[in-house]
């Protein structure tokens, strides 16, 4: 099985990275830098996308994670915060980098198998959980997760999966020190996610630890 993650410097892209090659799997990460082993990537620049399109050319790929993605809002407040800068730049990483990051390596998931997207989203993407504040950050995760429900119906006829999960609110540099859980117990709960995934529950929204997560 061949795997590609994007974001996998640090967080829960990297737990996953690791946790893959220690598993014997054939994966690629990537950075902004591609700093290392891994390849870079920025998802919100075509040229860069166009480039990891050339470097996989005709590579079948089993399993894409896009998990790149960015939290830029969340001390701003109402009154006067939450600038168009702001909501610019977090839905072109979060939407518009993911959706383009699937749409270039679509070829490449069309050689595997059976090939699976995964969209790492969260429950603030949730419209019945809303307890106000993050508006940027809440309305990208949102937005991507609809991404990915349409996606799942576009992509059944190709055979390739689509599903979308919460990782948990996790202790990374974005979920902070008074998070819930670590990054090894998020990524082996989404590990098993991913290996579960299938066209029988396609466009799932799920958490971490397997519950179906309210949309």
């Amino acid at each position: 099985m061949t795997i590609l993650i994007t974001g996998a410097n640090r967080g829960i892209g990297l737990g996953l990275y690791q946790s893959y090659k220690t598993f014997g799997q054939s994966v690629m990460g990537t950075s902004r830098e591609g700093a290392g082993d891994l390849l870079p990537l920025d998802v919100t620049d075509a040229d860069s996308l166009a480039t990891l399109a050339e470097t996989l050319k005709d590579q079948p790929l089993d399993l894409l994670v896009c998990n790149a993605g960015v939290y830029l809002d969340k001390a701003e407040t109402l009154d006067a915060g939450y600038a168009a800068t702001l909501w610019a730049q977090t839905f072109a990483a979060n939407v518009t980098g993911v959706f383009q990051t699937i749409q270039t390596l679509l070829p490449n998931l069309r050689l595997a198998e059976q090939g699976k997207i995964v969209i790492i989203s969260s429950q603030m993407a949730s419209h019945t959980r809303a307890p106000g504040g993050s508006y940027i950050y809440r309305a990208s995760k949102a937005a991507a997760l609809n991404l990915g429900r349409n996606l799942a119906a576009d992509l059944r006829g190709d055979g390739i999966a689509v599903g979308i999960y919460h990782p948990g609110w996790v202790k990374t540099d974005m979920g902070g020190t008074s998070a819930e859980i670590t990054v090894p117990e998020s990524v082996a709960g989404l590990i098993q996610r991913f290996d579960a995934l299938s066209l029988e529950n396609t466009g799932c929204f799920e958490t971490w630890d397997g519950r179906d997560h309210a949309f």
